[in-house]
């Protein structure tokens, strides 16, 4: 191991002196630019230059820097932007509201969609990412295809792919029909994974999935400029299994559906608006039927419904360019838990761990980017909005009264989000530095969850009503040098957060989980600070080869004096690449270093380095004029034995892997 990583950090500092034009970097395994669209559906085969045609878009979302995926299984990654969790960032599809069902995060947004949905992928940092929502953290939002109106006629596609670890299939279709008035699009995907196995043969239990995904998207052109678009989302995955967790999955499942107005005009001063309206449901259901041994058998379902809308518009008037967004939803967010004690003369127990919780929130989100002049931008944002949760079961509101006397049924609160962002460009150098001020509300469980165990800790928690908002002061700095075939850049960020929400002990209560250390509720912190830098460099050597690296430092503390939890350690990518026109090669090496500043306080321990290296090859070839694109390569080429710091209860990652993809694309 050790002499991965010398090897590694030699490779990395050597190719810091290297650089290529950024957008093809974009194409490659690292995604550096938080700021732009990031192209990931198979609706773009020709970007043949992506690893994996049919990766998951949790494998997609890890290649950007800030962005890391935490890991309790083989299946649904919670996405974690600049070292906060999906609790502080605003994840939507398409603009739309989604919540998962799961008290234990087993439900992810990103979980309920599939590459084969989407055409790419926008993230903001901090309050960049406040377009669809109040977050301290950032933005994801998971984009939907455009309305694709022409005389194409029907177009068909087909994927396959098999992995070796895990013995994971994967298959894709996808149709599309259109002509000058009207387009339908399909697609469907199926993945099957049994248990995976770690570094050294070693397989990891309750590590499998199924899982299928139907997209059905419809558009009617009304007029020259405006259009009427459809688009349901059905998504199921059934016999989960979560080996960081004491519990597996045997449904998940998700129907999301929209309706959307386009309005678009370059002579009138609203140059487009986009109105939609949308409903979406999820039923998740957690089940330890298939565990051997546990303490008390126990079902855990859950249900979250949100109706919502949004009415997006744009203007351009002389040097604006101005953007409007009206939004809100309604949704209920409902789990409870019956326990059936192995004594079966002794009576089941059953609670609310969410207590049917009614949340309504409207608000209004408005950007305005002035240019100066060819080289000079200002962009101003500016999000207000009401928010207010209610609980429905009176059963729920008297528990938790229990712990808070005085709480009413329904909590009102107002919410601000800033920022100002400065850019110049110029032939050889970029710049920009930003400034930001965001408030989020407690999630349902952090503000209502009733003792729901955390796995990672080890405590039972229970939510406080009486939360504050928390708040953040960020600070943002993006720097880029290029000169010929050289490039480097560096991206940094600083989160100051006041009255950060976090679980603390309380030692009078007893925990409700059998095993459990004891029971937490949730407080908030005077303030914490998270902080992290990138260096980023890339050079063309010649048409065909180039070489990339990139190293990155992460830092959290709560003014209590300890680390905060699942912060990043040092870590370091290096990649060589070799492109033509049919075929590509690259070979990665990726690691972290040893998590020193870990938080014992929180459950962790200490993670030790790692290092990874990685081959992957791709072809694009024609058979009868029709396009076929392949892609090979082996993960974890010497079979290394590893966890990251975000893989829950130190789960080991995928030992190595080979794979193969293939895609036919039919006119």
């Amino acid at each position: 191991m050790k002499k991965y990583i010398i090897w590694g950090v030699s490779l990395l500092f050597a190719t810091l002196a290297c650089a290529q034009d950024i957008e093809n970097h974009l194409e490659k395994k690292d995604t550096i630019n938080l700021n732009e669209i990031m192209v990931v559906g198979r609706h773009k085969l020709s970007n043949y230059r992506q690893e994996k045609t049919l990766s998951s878009i949790d494998d997609f979302l890890e290649k950007s820097n800030k962005i890391t995926m935490i890991k309790r299984g083989n299946y649904a990654w919670e996405a974690s932007l600049n070292n906060m969790n999906s609790n502080r960032l605003s994840i939507t599809i398409d603009g739309m509201q989604i919540f998962g069902a799961c008290t234990d995060k087993m439900d992810p947004i990103t979980s309920y969609v599939d590459v084969s949905n989407l055409e790419k992928v926008s993230v903001g940092s901090g309050q960049e990412g406040t377009e669809h929502g109040h977050c301290v953290g950032g933005g994801i939002d998971l984009q939907l295809p455009q309305s694709t109106f022409g005389v194409s006629g029907l177009k068909t596609s087909m994927d396959v792919g098999y992995e070796t670890n895990g013995n994971y299939k994967t298959t894709g279709l996808d149709m599309e029909y259109s002509n000058h008035k009207f387009y339908l699009n399909a697609d469907g995907i199926y993945r099957k994974s049994d248990n995976y196995k770690a570094g050294g043969n070693k397989e990891v239990l309750y590590s499998q999935f199924e899982k299928y995904n139907i997209s059905l998207q419809s558009g009617y052109k009304l007029s020259r400029y405006e259009s009427l678009d459809a688009h349901i989302i059905y998504d199921k995955a059934t016999n989960i299994g979560y080996p960081a967790l004491p519990m597996d999955v045997s449904l998940a499942e998700a129907f999301i559906t929209s309706l959307t107005h386009h309005y678009a005009n370059d002579s009138t001063f609203i140059k487009s608006l986009e109105t939609k309206i949308y409903f979406n449901t999820i039923t998740h259901i957690m089940d330890d039927s298939k565990r051997p041994v546990v303490p008390i058998r126990m079902d855990m379902p859950g249900w979250s419904d949100t109706y919502g809308f949004y009415s997006k518009a744009s203007i351009k008037e002389n040097k604006h360019n101005v953007i409007f967004n009206f939004n809100g939803f309604y949704n209920r967010s409902l789990a409870e838990m019956t326990m059936y004690p192995n004594d079966t003369n002794q009576p089941a127990m059953f609670m609310y761990t969410w207590p049917d919780i009614r949340t309504l929130y409207t608000g209004v989100y408005a950007k305005d980017s002035y240019r100066f002049n060819e080289n000079e931008t200002l962009s101003t944002s500016l999000r207000f909005g009401f928010h207010k949760n209610r609980i429905a079961k009176k059963t729920g509101l008297e528990s938790l009264q229990i712990f808070y006397p005085e709480i009413d049924a329904s909590k009102s609160r107002f919410l601000t989000s800033m920022s100002s962002n400065y850019e110049i460009k110029k032939h050889k150098f970029d710049v920009a530095f930003g400034l930001g001020y965001g408030e989020r509300a407690p999630t349902v469980s952090e503000g209502y969850g009733f003792f729901l165990f955390n796995s990672f800790d080890n405590y039972d928690y229970i939510g406080n009503p009486t939360l504050k908002n928390e708040k953040a002061i960020e600070a943002n700095l993006k720097a880029n040098y290029h000169y010929k075939k050289f490039h480097i850049g560096i991206e940094s960020s600083y989160f100051h957060i006041t009255d950060y929400i976090i679980g603390e002990i309380d030692a009078t209560l007893s925990p409700m989980t059998i095993g459990a250390n004891g029971v937490q509720v949730y407080t908030q912190l005077n303030d914490a600070t998270i902080f992290d830098v990138y260096l980023n460099s890339s050079y063309q050597l010649s048409k065909t080869f180039s070489v990339n690296a990139t190293v990155g430092y992460n830092y959290g503390k709560g003014s209590n004096k300890e680390p905060l939890p699942l912060i990043k350690p040092f870590s370091y990518l290096a990649e060589i690449n070799y492109n033509t026109s049919s075929f590509n090669a690259a070979i990665q090496l990726e690691g972290n270093g040893n998590q020193s500043k870990y938080s014992r306080f929180y459950g962790e321990d200490e993670t030790p380095p790692y290092a990874v290296l990685n081959l992957n090859l791709g072809n694009i070839f024609y058979i009868n004029n029709q396009k076929t694109v392949l892609k090979y390569g082996i993960e974890n080429i010497f079979d290394t034995n590893y966890s990251t710091y975000a893989d829950w209860n130190n789960i080991p990652r995928q030992g190595r892997n080979m794979y193969i993809n293939l895609s036919f694309v039919l006119q």
